[in-house]
């Protein structure tokens, strides 16, 4: 594998020079920056002019958190690959992302080698997830299908085409409006308007609501 260039995001000082220790004693990585917050990580990337393979980055951080760095990131930079490094657990940070194309979410629990194992994995073009997230995705599911199986809805009573279900699915699966055009071969300004209305005719407030109220409901399985 080739030098994989890092973007360290991380606004406690210690942390972030905890992984930049680690990642310098692997020769696969090179950290290429660090940045306190999401603003002075794009500062880097456009004042210096240094364009990293992967961004490794907290979500709760002043100025410009993980989540506003992510959406930039995504709309300016495509080729570059954002991993979340964060305390926080819930569910709805992880359908977000992976909406707005992230590559990873890990814990900061995780132990340094699932850490290693996370960057080398996405940088090879995979995406991770660190096992307690998929634990408790795994949860949330087993859940939403047991509230299902007592509480059924049909299709008919939200109004929703094939089209619209099928756009449901892969929204749920973490692909990006940009991918699921790809997949079912229309254009991304379509599977916006279908991810509107999905929105609209379940009355739900955004996307991480969506997948939420589809598995409760027994949209999806």
């Amino acid at each position: 594998m080739e030098m994989v260039k890092i973007l360290l995001v991380e606004d406690h000082m210690v942390v972030r020079n905890g992984i930049k220790l680690l990642l310098e004693s692997q020769e696969e990585f090179e950290v290429i920056g660090e940045a306190s917050d999401g603003e002075e990580a794009l500062m880097i990337i456009v004042e210096k002019k240094l364009l990293p393979d992967i961004i490794l980055t907290d979500i709760s951080m002043g100025n410009m958190d993980g989540i506003a760095l992510l959406k930039v990131v995504e709309k300016e930079y495509p080729t570059v690959k954002v991993i979340f490094l964060s305390m926080l657990n819930q569910i709805h940070y992880v359908v977000e992302g992976f909406e707005h194309g992230l590559c990873g979410y890990l814990l900061k629990t995780v132990d340094y080698n699932e850490l290693l194992f996370g960057l080398k994995h996405v940088a090879n073009g995979g995406k991770y997830m660190s096992e307690e997230i998929s634990m408790a995705l795994l949860n949330q599911v087993n859940s939403a299908e047991n509230y299902a199986d007592e509480k059924k809805y049909a299709v008919t009573d939200f109004d929703l085409s094939e089209r619209e279900l099928e756009v449901l699915g892969l929204i749920a699966d973490g692909f990006t409006n940009s991918e699921i055009a790809d997949k079912i071969f229309l254009s991304k300004r379509t599977i916006e308007g279908h991810r509107q209305n999905l929105i609209e005719k379940t009355k739900v407030k955004n996307t991480a609501e969506l997948v939420k109220f589809a598995f409760q409901h027994g949209l999806l399985k």
